[in-house]
């Protein structure tokens, strides 16, 4: 990758305990399931998946993420049982609201027309918010295993999302780079 730049996302986090009820999950599948991918960043539902930026633009990247959270409320999460991207993601289901997919969607019209960043993937798909705990390096196999445990695991958790939350890579994992409260 280029050295001028660096690797972003957005996404809404949980609260602390919940981020750590998560994070207890991922690592039952780092011990059971030989799948830490998902250790890499903190818990989180991604709005704008991982785009590459030029670093002397951050500012600019920080004012439009600022402008456009300032314009929007916080709104309510809720999470509800597992789910799957067969046959290497488990996630925890996050109910999929007008709120959340609106805000989803002017949040990556507003990056590209602001900032031209375009996920050319999402516009072919359609959303689906979800809270990953083992991916990449899940195998098949572990999957086929997991998977029958978790599908009637259930897990319920209520929050209200009031901050967009820029995540930046440091060649080995996901930190939080800002936060940007909504109004």
């Amino acid at each position: 990758m280029d050295k001028s730049k660096k690797r972003f996302f957005i996404a809404l986090l949980p609260p602390q305990e919940m981020q750590d009820r998560a994070n207890e999950i991922k690592q039952y599948f780092a011990d059971r399931y030989n799948s830490r991918h998902a250790q890499k960043s903190p818990p989180h539902i991604t709005l704008q998946p991982p785009f590459e930026y030029a670093i002397d633009s951050v500012p600019t990247l920080l004012e439009s993420l600022s402008n456009f959270a300032s314009t929007r409320q916080g709104i309510p999460i809720t999470l509800s049982g597992f789910a799957a991207f067969p046959p290497r993601v488990i996630y925890i289901n996050v109910l999929k609201t007008p709120a959340l997919l609106s805000l989803q969607k002017d949040l990556m019209e507003r990056m590209e027309t602001s900032l031209g960043i375009v996920e050319p993937v999402s516009k072919k798909r359609p959303f689906t918010p979800h809270m990953t705990v083992a991916f990449k390096d899940l195998t098949r196999q572990n999957f086929h295993a997991a998977w029958p445990e978790f599908q009637e695991r259930s897990l319920q958790y209520e929050f209200v999302a009031d901050k967009l939350t820029l995540l930046i890579h440091d060649s080995s994992r996901w930190n939080i780079h800002s936060e940007f409260p909504l109004s």
